[in-house]
């Protein structure tokens, strides 16, 4: 079944009960990322409770619970006889920016930046999703890790990651908390050539909201890659999730012209054809 992409602006109307957030969570998120986007001014104030209860349809109690939830994060200030302020974070942008692409030099010196906690890591049966992707046969034994990557004490991604039992049993715990992936599985012989990846979005269970300090159910980036090495073998499986308000995607393009059409076009996708 195909999906549709659409691009569209902030829903701002609450849905029913039966939704999986509580409102006021879900008010909450929506004005966070207001704040954040710009929306609203540090010189004007926002709007009252009556008028956001009346534009999320929700109660004024509702909206008291998401505006405190902003005031103890510093995202607004409440001053009396003068109404709620909107305050950004010193205009900080996304502490992490990379190309997720097939950029492979880019991965590795994300990689080599960062800080990492190894959460899991074991040898398991894989999913039959993640043997048919890597072509191997059905419940293949392979390493599994999950690892949450950290910039300056703020974890940003949520990894797990499959690996062929052979390149998998070239290292140990150690040597993963310390080296780039990538790195080890070079080390091991298979030079990285390519990389196939998706993107789409998922929600936090509450095992990956309390590793990425986010509450569950928040939206989060999520990325499916394979990486193959120079003899087309894929030699990971890797799906990645992603806080959106510390991790920034970011891709060049460049205007190319077919014999139909005029397409935008990625340096990326040009360098790997």
């Amino acid at each position: 079944m195909k999906k549709l992409l659409v691009a569209g602006s902030t829903i701002a109307r609450v849905q029913s009960d039966d939704a999986l957030l509580p409102k006021h969570h879900r008010v909450y998120l929506v004005l966070r990322q207001e704040i954040e986007d710009g929306v609203y001014s540090d010189t004007g104030p926002m709007q009252g409770d009556v008028a956001l209860a009346d534009r999320f349809d929700v109660s004024r109690i509702t909206i008291r619970k998401a505006m405190d939830r902003l005031a103890a994060e510093g995202l607004v200030e409440r001053q009396r006889g003068r109404g709620t302020f909107a305050r950004t974070r010193g205009g900080q942008p996304s502490p992490v920016t990379a190309s997720l692409s097939g950029n492979i030099e880019n991965l590795l010196a994300l990689g080599l930046q960062t800080d990492v906690n190894l959460v899991e890591f074991t040898y398991a049966v894989a999913p039959h999703h993640v043997c048919a992707a890597m072509d191997l046969p059905a419940k293949t034994t392979m390493q599994r890790a999950v690892r949450v990557r950290s910039l300056d004490g703020v974890p940003f991604s949520h990894l797990t990651t499959w690996l062929p039992e052979g390149i998998g049993r070239s290292f140990g715990p150690e040597e993963m908390r310390q080296t780039a992936l990538l790195c080890l599985i070079e080390r091991a012989g298979h030079p990285i050539a390519s990389a196939r990846q998706s993107i789409s979005a998922k929600l936090a269970t509450p095992e990956v909201a309390r590793l990425l300090r986010i509450e569950p159910g928040e939206a989060l980036l999520a990325v499916r890659r394979i990486v193959y090495d120079k003899s087309g073998t894929a030699v990971e499986h890797i799906s990645g999730l992603y806080r959106p308000d510390t991790y920034e995607h970011e891709m060049e393009y460049t205007r190319s012209r077919t014999v139909d059409a005029e397409l935008w076009t990625s340096r990326e996708s040009r360098a790997d054809q």
